[in-house]
């Protein structure tokens, strides 16, 4: 009799602790629980905690209470001006409604991911197709993802989803185009350098033309002055000369005849054939100057 008590208060604690295990579940601060009887949600327990349930009948569902974040690669868009690309991207979100999220989804993230990601898809194609290809390289680019995540936002609140935010990672030309994208640039590029090359080309003449007048302009003015100097000094000269004339015309006559001599008897081995009676010789031997100095 004793054994059987004994065996039976065993056969109880062991069914108690069995209810204890089964009955008790603990939430911690990175989950949420839903509570869930024959397929029915009971309760959602959101706080971290311990909490208890009816064993063997209730079911637990632990949905992420983090924020996640999932990555759509490759995605296929096309440009204003027709040119296609791949778009990749980052979305982040976090579960608000578990409830919500197990009726839309079965509480299963791939599924939302999915939804989210066709949605996404039609959102990229949209925003990208009313812009050119800089815009989505230049300051637009914030409105962009703004506009994506907007979009995108009906759709995950019917999924017990927060949408927090889309962030565009990669903007690239599709494999196919990407060649002749190149080719097209480099022509553009060159076509420019062509045009800045004749622009200074026409400037260097342009340049040249002037500087080749203004040398014409200095070098005639220069020569005028020149000519007008001279003239003048030649004219100086020949009224020095003819005041010497007119004062001492014996002395100027011999005057001349020695600058005459200098240039006419200049350098080594000059000989020249004159008549002795020549008025060159005037001034040598037994000359005018000779008598008219010692008659002085």
């Amino acid at each position: 009799m004793k054994n059987i008590a004994r065996t039976f208060v065993v056969v109880l604690i062991a069914l108690g602790a069995l209810l204890a295990y089964t009955g008790t579940f603990t939430v911690d601060e990175r989950e949420k629980v839903l509570v869930v009887r024959f397929g029915e949600i009971k309760r959602a327990e959101n706080e971290p905690g311990l909490y208890f349930k009816m064993p063997i009948l209730d079911d637990l569902v632990y949905v992420e209470d983090r924020v996640l974040l999932f990555e759509s690669r490759d995605k296929p868009v096309q440009v204003i001006d027709s040119r296609r690309y791949l778009v990749d991207t980052i979305t982040m979100y976090r579960i608000v409604d578990p409830k919500r999220f197990r009726e839309s989804v079965q509480a299963s993230l791939t599924r939302a991911e999915d939804r989210m990601d066709t949605r996404l898809e039609a959102a990229l194609k949209a925003t990208y197709g009313k812009r050119t290809f800089e815009a989505a390289l230049s300051i637009e680019r914030a409105t962009m993802m703004r506009e994506i995540r907007d979009q995108l936002i009906p759709q995950a609140r019917d999924l017990g989803i927060e949408l927090i935010d889309v962030r565009i990672r990669r903007t690239d030309l599709l494999p196919e185009v990407l060649k002749s994208t190149y080719d097209r640039m480099s022509a553009e590029r060159l076509a420019e350098a062509e045009q800045i090359r004749a622009v200074g080309n026409e400037r260097r003449l342009t340049i040249r033309a002037q500087a080749d007048r203004q040398a014409i302009v200095l070098v005639s003015e220069a020569k005028r002055d020149g000519e007008i100097i001279r003239g003048q000094g030649d004219g100086e000269r020949n009224r020095l000369f003819a005041d010497a004339f007119s004062q001492d015309q014996e002395f100027f006559a011999f005057y001349r005849s020695m600058q005459a001599y200098a240039k006419s008897l200049k350098g080594e081995g000059t000989t020249l054939i004159l008549n002795p009676d020549s008025e060159f010789f005037e001034f040598f031997g037994t000359g005018k100057f000779k008598s008219r100095s010692t008659s002085e």
